[in-house]
């Protein structure tokens, strides 16, 4: 990560990313595709309707694991291992701890937030039992990502998928199995997530116990240090809270889709399952973004990092171009996998048409605070995310939408507050560029290319 030639580098690395995203959508398409053909449009409504909500739940948990990257990334590519394997173990400790308080807070508290949310009471019992059941996986699922963090940040992202594939083919198995012959519906594809995310987790432990080096994770050597816990949280906890401001927003969105009806949710449903595909896809580089600029910047490279930004946004309009396009085209058919309704079908095209328009703010807006956190600055970004998403999407809801309350105007939100908070993230990057280099290099060089 620290020498020679990016672009390949960056690409390389992120494919399996890009991989382990895709096929965790795919698994999770599974799960709707399977309710909406075999439970029927009720039940893909209420599966659908519990997305944004359970983004909220395990938003900041999550964010933490953003800090585990950045520290384990620093500290070896300032080969400092034994600061490596302080970061692991705590890091562990964290997902635990963080894992079991997110299912304790999910299962009670899911059905009084699914009414808050306006949640249409023809499928709320449905969504409140999917998301007890699948909230008993959180702990696993936490734990999974941060060990995933751990392998990211020291240069390997293809064993977290290769676990994922296993885990993930397990759990369409069962979806199948508990749905189409037990019949449990929601339930069904709720219990295949938990067995799912307890086999993944327990490979990639198994992993990391057996792994020959600094990041070997050894269970009683597990326990929090104090020092590294403030500096994962020092740059995980902004980007937790920016994660959990964004799900505000997104669960806000969630209530005036629910005000619209099943058929609407059940639309929107199926149409977010679609631009994830894209979306998931130039995640990928921010995952990339973070540990290659972590590396640098522990190993002072600094001059290193606008090259990373440079190919980063290559990589996004690539991606924007390619597949954005390719949803748009072929959006009707991808709807029909997982419904036959034509309502639902025209309802989510049109979400479709209004994303793609403009989805690579979107992939501006999240990689370029993966770079600004990989070089110390953690609350700006956040702020960026609250004014430029949060609050104007808050913003828009209350004029725009309440003025005219159609599903275009609906929808459009999305792009508009992507626009806005990519503008700022862009900027804050260019100032913490500035600062790093003003203070840390004596001499800037030109980056590999």
């Amino acid at each position: 990560m620290c020498n020679g030639p990016l672009f390949k580098k960056i690409f390389i690395f992120a494919l399996p990313i890009m991989a382990m995203y895709i096929l965790q959508l795919m698994f999770n398409t599974a799960d709707m595709v399977v309710v909406g053909h075999f439970s029927g449009r009720k039940a893909l409504a209420a599966v659908g309707a519990t997305g944004s909500l359970i983004n909220l739940i395990i938003a900041l948990f999550m964010g933490l694991s953003v800090g585990t990257t950045v520290v384990v990334a620093r500290d070896c590519g300032a080969e400092r291992k034994a600061d490596v394997s302080r970061s692991v173990h705590t890091s562990i400790a964290i997902s635990i701890i963080g894992g079991f308080i997110v299912m304790v807070i999910g299962i009670i508290f899911c059905r009084p937030l699914l009414k808050m949310m306006g949640t249409p009471e023809d499928i709320i019992g449905l969504s409140t039992i999917y998301m007890k059941i699948y909230f008993i996986s959180t702990p696993a699922n936490m734990v999974y990502n941060f060990a995933a963090a751990i392998l990211r940040a020291v240069g390997d992202s293809r064993r977290p998928m290769y676990y994922l594939i296993i885990a993930g083919t397990i759990h369409v198995i069962f979806n199948l199995f508990f749905v189409i012959v037990l019949h449990m519906g929601v339930a069904g594809v709720a219990s295949a997530t938990v067995i799912s995310e307890y086999i993944s987790v327990g490979l990639i432990i198994i992993c990391l116990c057996r792994y020959e080096g600094a990041i070997r994770f050894i269970p009683r050597k597990m326990c929090i240090d104090k020092h590294k816990l403030k500096d994962i949280v020092r740059i995980g906890l902004p980007a937790g809270m920016q994660g959990l401001l964004f799900s505000i927003s997104n669960v806000l969105i969630q209530s005036a889709v629910n005000s619209f009806g099943s058929i609407m949710v059940a639309a929107s449903a199926a149409a977010s399952n679609v631009e994830n595909y894209v979306g998931t896809t130039m995640n990928a580089y921010y995952n990339a973004a973070i540990s290659f600029a972590g590396q640098n910047m522990g190993a002072k490279k600094y001059d290193r990092i606008d090259t990373i930004a440079k190919v980063c946004t290559v990589l996004i309009f690539t991606t924007w171009i390619i597949l954005g396009g390719a949803t748009v085209i072929f959006g009707k058919q991808l709807l029909g996998i997982f419904t036959s309704d034509p309502q639902v079908i025209k309802l989510g095209y049109l979400r479709i048409g209004i994303m793609m328009v403009a989805y690579f703010t979107c992939g501006m807006m999240n990689v370029y605070p993966g770079l600004t956190r990989a070089m110390g600055y953690s609350i700006s970004p956040m702020i960026s995310t609250l004014v430029g998403a949060c609050i104007m999407r808050i913003i828009w809801l209350a004029t725009i939408f309440t003025w005219h309350h159609t599903e275009i105007m609906l929808f459009a939100c999305y792009p508009v507050t992507w626009a806005l908070a990519g503008i700022g993230q862009v900027g804050i990057f260019f100032y913490a560029r500035r600062k790093i280099r003003k203070s840390n290099m004596p001499k800037i060089k030109s980056a590999d290319i």
